[in-house]
């Protein structure tokens, strides 16, 4: 009976403003690597060139196999801090659902494929900050990277603007 892990995706920690010096350094090592990245567009400026913003900060998903030699090499890489592990000597990778979920909402070009996922009238709850967990509407989509909700606060209505990785589409 084999006890083999088969290669899966782990998560480094990057060292602050690491993360194009880690990706080169680890894909020149062999290793494969992901990093989502929110695609910022100015809306007043179209000409303007689009940055990307990590949708992780400071992290990176790293594909290897820990049954392999080498990955250890992954913590002295240029631009990582560590591989971030629940048991050194026996690495389990992250859920394959988690990663293929991601990576099926972001192409290879980290733009996000789900800007059209939600509109004006839909119902969201807000995942993080004062108002989590809280259900709304959507009232506008003042941009790719915003949603505009109005909150009912205290019996009137408070318009705000979120980011839209801070809200997630409820089914009604």
């Amino acid at each position: 009976m084999s006890n083999s892990i088969r290669a899966g995706w782990f998560v480094a920690q990057l060292r602050p403003h690491g993360l194009a010096q880690a990706r080169v350094h680890l894909r020149r090592q062999g290793f494969d690597t992901f990093s989502p990245a929110l695609v910022h567009r100015p809306h007043n400026q179209p000409n303007k060139l689009r940055a990307e913003r990590p949708l992780f900060p400071g992290y990176l998903f790293v594909n290897f196999d820990p049954n392999q030699n080498g990955w250890t090499a992954i913590n002295s890489t240029r631009g990582v801090s560590r591989l971030i592990l629940n048991d050194p000597r026996r690495p389990r990778p992250l859920p394959a659902e988690l990663i293929r979920a991601l990576q099926n909402r972001w192409d290879p070009r980290n733009d996000h494929k789900g800007e059209d996922d939600l509109a004006v009238g839909d119902c969201v709850r807000i995942l993080t900050g004062p108002f989590a967990e809280l259900v709304t509407k959507i009232e506008a989509l003042p941009s790719a990277e915003r949603v505009g909700v109005l909150i009912d606060l205290m019996g009137g209505e408070v318009r705000s603007s979120l980011p839209r990785g801070h809200v997630t589409k409820v089914e009604k």
